[in-house]
């Protein structure tokens, strides 16, 4: 079903994961697609799955901390698709470690790519977005950065980060038409957490009300969710996908 049929969207840290599967959803619905990444192997892999879903595809090899390559990155999909509908901040890095032993180095690292990356690609995708008077901005964030987990202060903080960044931006841009929203993906099934013990995999599962992880697909249809006419009158959510983990 092409609901996002001539609709644009810029997704980062779309080469692999969750952002993969998010890609693939758009372009499956039928938007063209942008895909940033830091390392683009395999990108042209992903480029030939998005066309034979009947849609266009754009890699930009880029780091999202980096104001200028973001700028870019925008360029670069204006010129190609001559609009930004959409915009995913999927890109994002762990270096997990106790609070104590925690470099700055791993602190600064985190936050510069996890929410100084979101917060470069809104700014400079809100422009466009404002003068078309609509767009969707949607962030991803964590069940992580509303419960908090030992030995990921720096991920929970940029991923609150994220949480507060989608409300204010929300309320600044409403009245333009444009929405912003955050997924907060909890237990997912991806490379990043493929390095994780079993006997940690086990507890994380025991502890998700529906006994499962949830899958990069999972979080795909949700964001098309809040990409799509469906989702246009909600706005400052935290739309959790977690598999009831966060049940209060």
């Amino acid at each position: 079903m092409g609901f996002l049929r001539d609709h644009t969207a810029m997704v980062t840290g779309g080469v692999r994961g969750i952002g993969r599967s998010i890609v693939l959803e758009m372009a499956r619905r039928g938007a063209g697609v942008a895909v940033t990444d830091i390392n683009t192997d395999g990108a042209e892999n992903l480029v030939r799955e998005i066309e034979f879903l009947g849609s266009s595809g754009l890699i930009i090899k880029a780091d999202v901390s980096d104001g200028a390559q973001v700028q870019n990155t925008v360029d670069q999909t204006l010129a190609e698709f001559g609009k930004i509908d959409i915009l995913v901040n999927n890109a994002g890095i762990t270096r997990d470690n106790l609070l104590m032993r925690m470099s700055e180095e791993e602190w600064d690292l985190v936050m510069r790519v996890n929410l100084r990356g979101a917060f470069l690609c809104t700014q400079k995708v809100i422009r466009p977005m404002m003068k078309q008077r609509k767009g969707k901005i949607i962030n991803v964030s964590s069940v992580i950065g509303i419960m908090g987990n030992a030995g990921q202060a720096n991920y929970a903080a940029s991923k609150a980060g994220l949480i507060g960044l989608t409300r204010s931006t929300a309320r600044e841009v409403a009245s333009r038409n444009i929405q912003v929203n955050a997924l907060a993906p909890g237990y997912i099934e991806t490379e990043m957490t493929a390095h994780l013990p079993q006997d940690v995999k086990e507890n994380y599962v025991n502890a998700i009300p529906a006994k499962r992880p949830g899958s990069p697909e999972d979080v795909a249809r949700a964001a098309a969710f809040l990409a799509s006419p469906a989702a246009d009158y909600i706005t400052g959510q935290v739309l959790n996908i977690d598999g009831g983990l966060l049940i209060a």
